[in-house]
């Protein structure tokens, strides 16, 4: 039986209630034991990791893998080796692909690719619309039949409020969270940062924090009367956070994420015409940082998600109007949620490490997320005390569009394990 036995690290579970010094055994892709013991086999593979976290595998509820259609911005294997470069096992891509994840096929394609690169979890997301065109439902229930985990029209809110409410209740058959991007359009106009002080001094159009706030109300009130579980996809306004923290209290099953670009960075990035810091939603102000951060800290936002948005090179150098929004950051999203969030002192690590893993798969409903006795062996092991700078030179993504080159950041993974495989090592 093949073994592999980590040893010695600061073991951090959430979802068994676990932070202590102990030993991890991996057997046969599966996790044995976890506690204070040697390994059966004398020769077995070990790892000594002394001064290190050992956590379940991370996961990412958020990215962009861009197959198919745009292969040359991102694949499925490309973007898992990113993931597991960055530290995360399981992944969720998002369906604004070409074609749009609208089908069972599509959803079968998805994961075939990932099955064939072997390199982490890839978790489809269905269109909530055909095309993700806000008109017509998509087949809901066969792509759950084909392995969907969530269904969102993201890049796209869905602006017709009876479509919303059909989705949201077909949806609750299924038990999938219905995830929503934000967005009013004829409230957000033509925009390419939000609207502000900044916006005007540079003479660019700007989004109304309301063009996200008023559709986060809207769907609040639908989700009243269906019941469904709905999650608000990369919050960026105190508007909205005030929005979400109310409707918890009313125990209203609604969830959020929050980026490491929303946390960290302001409008005032672009006012350098940097369009690695053009991004949708756009980056807000110092004010929404604070409420975001307390929103972290007080447990009205659930979990963390990369966004990770890859584009080409000849794309971001288009004029800033012009220019597509996106970051990439799934090799550096863990550095830069400690340097937002641990670093500060907002929460601690076992905090970071629930928001990264029990609760995203807790609102997926995928059987991910612990180190559960039988669970898949899927593990990241953090040096929590590595100092060292982002280059994008050296990225696993086929993009580089990130606007964090040559940010100093502390901690990385060292170890990633999926299904008991060591998938990336430092």
């Amino acid at each position: 039986m093949a073994e592999l036995l980590i040893q010695n690290g600061r073991v951090i579970d959430p979802a068994n209630h676990l932070d202590a010094v102990a030993d991890v055994l991996i057997r046969n892709g599966k996790i044995d034991r976890v506690g204070q013991f040697k390994s059966s086999k004398p020769n077995v593979q070990s790892i000594d990791a002394a001064n290190q976290i050992v956590v379940p595998g991370l996961i990412d509820m958020h990215v962009h893998l861009r197959e198919p259609g745009d292969e040359e911005e991102e694949t499925i294997a490309s973007g898992s080796a990113a993931a597991v470069a960055g530290g995360f096992t399981s992944v969720v891509c998002m369906p604004n692909t070409d074609p749009p994840i609208d089908n069972e096929s599509t959803v079968d394609f998805i994961y075939r690719q990932a099955a064939e690169a072997g390199i982490c979890n890839v978790f489809p997301a269905g269109a909530i619309t055909k095309g993700r065109a806000g008109k017509e439902m998509a087949e809901l229930g066969q792509m759950v039949r084909a392995g969907v985990v969530a269904f969102t029209d993201d890049g796209n809110g869905v602006q017709d409020a009876s479509v919303m409410q059909r989705a949201l209740k077909y949806a609750s058959m299924f038990d999938k969270p219905v995830c929503q991007h934000c967005q009013v359009d004829s409230l957000a106009g033509r925009w390419c940062m939000n609207a502000g002080y900044h916006a005007t001094v540079l003479g660019l159009p700007g989004m109304n924090r309301l063009a996200e706030e008023l559709m986060l109300h809207r769907d609040i009130q639908l989700i009243k009367q269906t019941g469904n579980r709905y999650h608000a996809q990369h919050v960026s306004t105190a508007g909205s956070v005030d929005l979400i923290r109310q409707a918890k209290e009313r125990r209203w099953k609604v969830t959020c994420e929050a980026t490491p670009h929303h946390l960290l960075l302001t409008d005032e990035s672009c006012t350098t015409y940097d369009t690695n810091y053009k991004v949708n939603p756009p980056l807000r102000t110092e004010q929404d940082i604070k409420a975001l951060l307390q929103g972290v800290k007080d447990g009205t936002i659930d979990c963390l998600a990369s966004d990770h948005a890859p584009h080409l090179q000849s794309e971001k150098e288009l004029e800033f109007l012009s220019a597509p929004c996106g970051i990439i950051s799934l090799e550096c999203a863990l550095g830069l949620y400690v340097k937002a969030l641990i670093e500060p002192g907002i929460i601690d690590w076992p905090r970071l490490i629930e928001m990264m893993t029990a609760n995203p798969a807790r609102i997926l409903g995928i059987n991910k997320g612990s180190l559960t006795i039988g669970a898949d062996a899927d593990v990241t092991i953090i040096d929590p005390r590595c100092d060292w700078f982002v280059d994008v030179n050296t990225f696993r993504s086929k993009s580089r569009n990130c606007p964090y080159h040559k940010w100093e950041l502390t901690a990385r993974a060292t170890h990633t394990i999926v299904g008991g495989k060591i998938q990336f090592a430092e």
